[in-house]
């Protein structure tokens, strides 16, 4: 029998429909949190009632096979494909093992009462994650819905757009949307001083910047500004960094391996291109890791794994990368052959090296696997007495390879 996945409302038992109700009325088990198993009727819902322990997915299979040959019913808030238990349930179980009985998400309501299209709202949730992310979705104009984790949730949101130079931006809180005791409060973020409200929130944020914020303007490509790190000069300065990330070509759902994070740049920008982009930045300077994970809070990807050790002996035990840039200690002995075998066909190598050293071993692995050989150069317009002049940035040589397949070998040979 398959699982039946109910959404609910604020409103619960009496925002229902009909079909939802009698999953709920005939199942043996029901499943939820406390709160969603407070919201049915005993006399119309008898079943067995089962609260969520901790940690929730673990708990999946296992509560499953415990009543396995019984009528169970999971409950979730609103729909339960969006952000909810849903996604859980069927990675675990399987989708053919479901029977989801979707709600009217906090979003759908939110955009409902606010006028907002939802497809152009951006949707952030900081439930069981840091507020930090909210920081990637901040562009002027932007609608941002937040989809809180509590009732201290809309403060820190407004602390957090002050401290990224959003303070003017106006913040509303829905609470209890769909129920009858749903409200409304507003303020601007610069000036929020409301107490904490109803835990079950969401909130959402017209952004507008400060013109005179200290923090430097974001763009939504590549290449940031160098002021935007915290650095101790060891950083991919930002014409080099698009240059490298355009190689590296990320795309949704891929990985990559940063290795010699120095300020965790490449990692980070990797990461904001796309939501579901990870990466793994591997530095060996204590100091330095802690500044890489201090950058990608900053900047709105604290998801950032930063791993502290030296290459190649800190890659063991890494998930297998879909693109791997080495910006540092590509001399280390094996380093290269390492980054080379992790990729799978199809995998991205990207190197740059500033010394003649490493820009010999980048020749000889050209030879080898060819890709692309090329010199960066950027200078920069700077003042000589009363004129200007150029001033040359160091040049970089990148090395940017993908790795073939086994039959695309058999072709070249």
């Amino acid at each position: 029998m398959p699982v039946a996945v109910v959404g609910l409302g604020a409103d619960g038992w009496a925002g229902l429909a009909a079909a939802a109700r009698a999953a709920l009325a005939s199942a043996e088990v029901l499943i939820g949190g406390p709160r969603q198993l407070d919201l049915l009727p005993p006399d119309a819902c008898p079943g067995l009632r089962v609260s969520w322990p901790s940690p929730l997915r673990p708990a999946v299979p296992k509560l499953a096979a415990e009543h396995a040959g019984r009528r169970i019913a999971v409950l979730a808030s609103g729909d339960p494909m969006f952000y909810g238990i849903g996604r859980a349930l069927s990675e675990e179980l399987g989708a053919g093992a479901l029977r989801v009985h979707p709600h009217p998400s906090s979003v759908s309501y939110a955009c409902a009462r606010l006028g907002w299209p939802v497809e152009d709202t951006e949707v952030v949730t900081v439930v069981g994650r840091p507020v930090a992310r909210l920081a990637a979705a901040l562009y002027e104009g932007r609608r941002v819905l937040v989809l809180s984790a509590g009732a201290a949730s809309p403060g820190e949101i407004a602390a957090l757009l002050r401290e990224r130079g959003f303070g003017p931006s106006r913040m509303r809180v829905l609470e209890q949307l769909g129920s009858e005791r749903e409200d409304t409060y507003e303020g601007r973020a610069d000036g929020w001083d409301h107490a904490p409200g109803d835990p079950l929130n969401v909130v959402a944020v017209d952004c507008r910047r400060d013109p005179g914020a200290a923090a430097p303007r974001l763009g939504a490509t590549p290449g940031l500004p160098d002021t935007a790190y915290e650095h101790d000069g060891q950083l991919t300065k930002r014409h080099v960094r698009a240059a490298t990330l355009c190689a590296l070509a990320p795309a949704p759902g891929e990985l990559l391996w940063d290795i010699g994070g120095g300020s965790g740049s490449i990692g980070i920008e990797w990461m904001r291109t796309h939501p579901s982009c990870r990466a793994v930045t591997v530095e060996r300077v204590p100091e330095r890791a802690a500044r890489i994970a201090r950058n990608a809070a900053a900047l709105g990807v604290p998801g950032l794994r930063v791993v502290t050790g030296a290459a190649p002996a800190a890659l063991a035990g890494l998930p297998a990368p879909d693109a791997v840039f080495i910006g540092g200690g590509l001399t280390a002995p094996g380093l290269l052959d390492a980054a080379w075998e992790s990729l799978a066909p199809g995998g991205r190598l990207v190197v740059n090296t500033v010394t003649l050293e490493s820009e010999a071993v980048l020749s000889e692995r050209h030879k080898r696997y060819g890709g692309e050989l090329v010199k960066l150069a950027v200078a920069h317009a700077v003042p000589v007495g009363g004129f200007t002049g150029w001033r040359q940035a160091m040049p970089v040589t990148q090395w940017s390879v993908t790795k073939p397949s086994p039959s695309d070998r058999k072709t070249q040979s």
